[in-house]
């Protein structure tokens, strides 16, 4: 429909990310993938690259003990994410040889893989011609084809849409592309449509860029970072991070105030398996 453009405007603009340089590996591609899960590019990549040069394939980093993966998370967010990359890891040292599959199912079938994921791995790190839609890409999808905004959560039937799309040759360049456009030029606010390479065919454009309707910008209220719970989930992750030996609680009471909070914050670290307690009392990172 809209490939050659596309594919043109992404081959003057793609951005030169770490993992898409020539040579990286499927394990590359999935470590990329989880670590930019709801966290910018740009907090990514050094991360990424220090996790590539001391972990460079499943099985080197399926020996690393949890509080050095947690430890080279940094302040990443989300840290479970590197637990279950850690479950992930051994599940493809086990079961499939230290080799990351290559199909979507096998790869839903690993620990913290989610559709999103899986796909985007078959699709950048394989070749395979399989849609791959993310918040850019129905964004890019619901403007372009449909004229309309984007509203509401994701649905199955948009993996139908988007692989109709799909051009038989340069498949997983054009998903790439997509998402691009949709980071860098069709945004969800102050759209670039001067600038797309879309905008002779774009519906919405076409339609005179409506307005979205007013249940459409209903938004689910999200909760500010600070004063939060997580916050001070993360207070106490440094603490424990930094910390050589276990520390003890008189540490930890020292990073927040409100002590409901605190004792909160700290058991939900137990409870996530994120941090433990030693029978001296003290804490420390899982080992």
């Amino acid at each position: 429909m809209f490939a050659p453009a596309l594919l043109q405007w992404f081959d003057d603009h793609e951005r030169p990310l770490a993992w898409r340089e020539p040579g990286t590996t499927a394990w590359g591609v999935l470590l990329s993938e989880v670590m930019s899960q709801q966290t910018p590019v740009a907090r990514v990549e050094p991360i990424w690259r220090e996790w590539m040069e001391r972990w460079p394939t499943p099985e080197a980093f399926a020996q690393a003990s949890p509080a050095d993966v947690l430890r080279a998370w940094g302040k990443l967010g989300y840290p479970r994410r590197a637990l279950r990359l850690l479950e992930c890891a051994a599940v493809i040292v086990e079961e499939h040889a230290g080799r990351v599959p290559g199909d979507v199912d096998k790869l839903l079938e690993l620990p913290g893989i989610g559709d999103y994921t899986a796909r985007a791995v078959a699709c950048f790190a394989y070749g395979h011609n399989v849609p791959v839609v993310d918040t850019n890409v129905r964004r890019v999808y619901r403007r372009a084809v449909e004229g309309k905004y984007l509203a509401g959560a994701a649905s199955r039937s948009e993996l139908a849409k988007v692989a109709d799309l799909l051009p038989e040759e340069d498949g997983p360049r054009f998903s790439a592309a997509m998402m691009e456009l949709g980071a860098l030029v069709c945004t969800a606010t102050n759209p670039k449509c001067g600038a797309c390479p879309l905008l002779s065919t774009c519906a919405w454009v076409a339609a005179g860029r409506p307005e979205p309707l007013p249940e459409e910008l209903a938004k689910k209220k999200v909760q500010k970072f600070t004063g939060t719970d997580r916050q001070v989930r993360g207070l106490i992750m440094d603490v424990l991070r930094n910390a050589e030996t276990p520390v003890p609680l008189t540490d930890i009471d020292l990073v927040w105030p409100k002590e409901g909070q605190r004792t909160r914050a700290l058991e939900s670290l137990l409870v996530d398996g994120l941090a433990e307690q030693n029978s001296d009392g003290h804490f420390l990172l899982p080992q």
